[in-house]
């Protein structure tokens, strides 16, 4: 393999030289000259840069605020990644000029990452085949220059900034990194987590573990057949989740997320209680008020015994809309005197 690192921007004169024999004595050195394999996260900003004469920058981490963590010997899609990074050292800064035949997958692999930086699935828009067949289907990838880029594979140079390197047993693995046996296991333990995190007020970060635990069923559930025993099984395991998801969403008022997230819900439980008092509570907070009094309605139809919680509501909203009605008049009577 010929990866040739370009120390501090500079590219080596001569001959490239063979990285299987730098990598092997940099990845010893950071192993303390051990023969067990070093198996260990890596977090680290990089840029990914044309390899021609401008060196333009296809795509940047610290651009999008968040590192790269790479769980070393989890079959990356990327292999020549774990190849580098096995090379650095905390604190390090390097870059490395990688022939074409490591960086034919940068395209998809760069999709994913878009994908994670705007919360999206990372496996959203594929398909499930290997990363070759992807690209011989021609399909557009969503961005102008990926697609530039996996009609025309190219060497590509990755300037890595070394931020973290830990052992194993030091972390928590992230939900795309783990096995599906272990997102199994670990989904009650998020989930428990995040119930911690929510009571003690710290409701943007429950939100996350939410989130983590319902991409690690999602993730489980794509492999199902739709419809199946297994498929809704897992289901009935994300929704409550879900619903949780949205009790963060509600009290950090990002209320239209939690009229889609309920909707979602209802189109397929038609009888959950706590998706129609949820999003009854969204639609009152946007001024639905015709939406929020008929889920307020059914929450009443599905559980009586509900009646004192959903009559605050509703007495709740009655005054709000007196508020607003009296402001609005007051408004317009200013711009009728002038």
């Amino acid at each position: 393999m010929k990866v040739c690192p370009l120390a501090r921007g500079v590219k080596p004169p001569g001959r490239e030289p063979d990285v299987r024999v730098n990598a092997e004595r940099k990845r010893e050195q950071a192993c303390g000259g051990s023969d067990q394999p070093c198996l260990k996260k890596a977090t680290f900003h990089f840029r990914t840069l044309h390899s021609d004469p401008e060196g333009s920058v296809i795509d940047d981490s610290r651009a999008r605020g968040k590192p790269m963590e790479l769980i070393i010997g989890k079959k990356f899609k990327l292999p020549v990644w774990e190849t580098i990074v096995r090379t650095m050292r905390e604190g390090e800064t390097a870059q490395f000029l990688c022939d074409v035949k490591h960086t034919v997958l940068y395209p998809l692999v760069a999709k994913s990452l878009r994908n994670i930086a705007e919360g999206k699935d990372p496996l959203e828009g594929q398909r499930h085949c290997c990363g070759i067949a992807q690209m011989h289907e021609h399909s557009s990838l969503g961005h102008a220059d990926l697609d530039a880029l996996q009609q025309n594979p190219q060497p590509l140079i990755f300037h890595i900034e070394m931020l973290k390197v830990e052992s194993p047993g030091t972390y928590q693995q992230d939900p795309w990194a783990m096995t599906d046996e272990e997102k199994a296991k670990a989904v009650p333990l998020i989930h428990q987590e995040g119930n911690r995190l929510y009571r003690e007020g710290q409701v943007k970060e429950a939100a996350a573990k939410y989130y983590d635990a319902i991409a690690c069923l999602k993730n489980l559930q794509m492999k199902e057949q739709p419809g199946s025993p297994d498929w809704i099984q897992l289901d009935l395991q994300i929704t409550p989740l879900l619903l949780n998801y949205c009790q963060c969403k509600l009290v950090a008022q990002e209320y239209y997320e939690v009229l889609d997230h309920c909707s979602s819900i209802l189109n397929k439980y038609d009888d959950n209680v706590k998706a129609y008092f949820k999003r009854g509570k969204a639609h009152a907070a946007v001024w639905n008020a015709q939406e929020a009094q008929a889920d307020f309605a059914k929450v009443l139809e599905l559980d009586p015994a509900l009646a004192p919680v959903v009559s605050r509501e509703l007495r709740a909203l009655e005054a709000r809309i007196r508020q607003k009605d009296e402001e609005d008049k007051a408004r317009f009577r200013g711009i009728f005197s002038h």
